[in-house]
């Protein structure tokens, strides 16, 4: 018997609705009605107002704090499960609470882990991500999870910015295998900043392990919060002797004196997607969007067909 592909259908929870149009545009169909109900007290309840019965959907939804995000993702995928929907994707373009993927210190939880079992247990068939704080986070899930890479979105845009002497640099240790793999892509030269915190969100010094002197640098990471470690970077750098400081930061998270901090630091400018939206604007910020990367992976997913040339890095 040949294998009959139905229909996809493409639902946004509310925190993504502005991206889940732009993905639904690329991927060539209409982003699926869903109303969310709120009773006075501040609970909700998601409603599918078309039928789902058999069909592939795409769930699109941050689960960026606050905890609304996640649990109206979670609500969204049992009710999907409830009304029989075939396969139950989650695309998650930001991940949140996977900072907490191992234990730091005694008596913490791991919350990236408990997140995956809560998706999987609500009725997720699949996750399609982006840039995961950590990579092992994907053995979390039994489920399969498509982890893409942002390089894709901003590669091109660093090549086409033309610059001499270009050096990648990572805000820290943990970043340094990204900061890698754009210097192999790119052919630069690599920088490494040694922080040490202390507490989360402060820094209490930073050290740089290279020169910089004369270079045009960029910063490579997966998410800007406060944009604490960022800026001090960016400042250290051109005391150093940097001509000029860029960021690529794939999830603008922006917390805090965030836009603040920007706006003060001596980062030329910030390079992020759109799988958070911005609160505030700023000229110091540059959105690529993301959306066209995830329409062309959920088609191929629908269609059973490799997505191998989506993971640049």
């Amino acid at each position: 018997m040949p294998i009959v592909i139905t229909e996809a259908k493409i639902f946004a929870c509310t925190q993504s609705v502005e991206l889940g149009e732009k993905i639904a545009k690329a991927f060539g169909a209409e982003l699926g009605n869903v109303i969310t109900s709120t009773y006075s007290d501040g609970e909700f309840q998601p409603s599918y107002e078309e039928s789902i019965r058999g069909t592939r959907i795409f769930i699109i939804g941050s689960t960026h704090p606050s905890p609304r995000n996640l649990m109206e993702m979670l609500l969204m995928i049992d009710a999907a499960k409830r009304a029989s929907a075939r396969h139950i994707t989650a695309v998650m373009p930001y991940f949140g609470w996977a900072r907490q993927d191992r234990k730091d210190k005694p008596r913490v939880p791991i919350a990236a882990k408990m997140i995956a079992k809560m998706l999987e247990t609500a009725g997720a068939t699949r996750i399609i991500t982006m840039d995961l704080h950590a990579d092992q986070i994907q053995g979390f899930f039994e489920k399969p999870v498509d982890h893409l890479f942002a390089s894709t979105i901003f590669l091109p845009y660093l090549r086409s910015l033309n610059l001499d002497n270009l050096t990648i640099a990572s805000p820290d240790m943990g970043g340094s295998k990204r900061a890698y793999a754009y210097s192999k892509a790119l052919e630069s030269d690599v920088v490494i900043c040694y922080k040490q915190r202390a507490k989360a969100n402060v820094i209490s010094h930073m050290e740089l392990i290279g020169d910089v002197t004369g270079k045009n640098v960029v910063l490579v990471d997966d998410m800007v919060d406060t944009a604490g470690t960022l800026t001090k970077a960016a400042d250290l750098m051109i005391e150093r002797g940097a001509l000029s400081v860029r960021a690529i930061c794939t999830h603008p998270v922006l917390s805090g004196k965030a836009y603040e901090n920007l706006e003060n630091s001596k980062l030329e400018e910030l390079i992020v997607t759109d799988s958070i939206p911005l609160t505030q604007k700023s000229n110091k910020i540059r959105v690529l969007s993301c959306a066209n990367l995830f329409a062309e992976v959920m088609e191929k997913v629908h269609n059973n067909q490799s997505i191998s040339s989506k993971f640049v890095m």
